[in-house]
């Protein structure tokens, strides 16, 4: 981050205004870290333990031109018939965008990436 590391207590003490949806893109969003294994929880988690409906981070690394194809139908998705972004409609954007890598080929490993937590 610019102004230092992002840490899951700053997150998890942060005064949220009404959150709804968090779209964590960085590698390994939802995996805890081998130099803290006494951390109970994952960056993903803990936006959601803060109050966010909806979270999407990923397992592993990911390809960055994947990446980049999953946002753009993801966000696609996620606009409603009045043209708003609409977090209830998260897990099945994040579908219809993994659906549209298979017919692209991409490797498995690189369809899976991402994982949807919350409504």
């Amino acid at each position: 981050m610019r102004d230092g590391p992002l840490m899951i207590r700053d997150i998890i003490r942060y005064n949220w205004q009404n959150p709804e949806f968090a779209f964590l893109s960085a590698c390994h969003t939802t995996v805890g870290d081998e130099k803290s294994p006494d951390e109970s929880i994952h960056l993903a988690a803990a936006m959601q333990f803060s109050g966010f409906r909806s979270v999407i981070g990923s397992m592993w690394s990911v390809d960055d031109k994947v990446a980049q194809e999953v946002v753009s139908t993801f966000y696609d998705n996620l606009v409603d018939d009045s043209g708003k972004l609409n977090c209830t409609r998260a897990a099945v954007a994040l579908h219809k965008a993994v659906k549209k890598l298979r017919r692209k080929n991409v490797p498995l490993e690189q369809q899976i990436v991402f994982v949807h937590i919350g409504v």
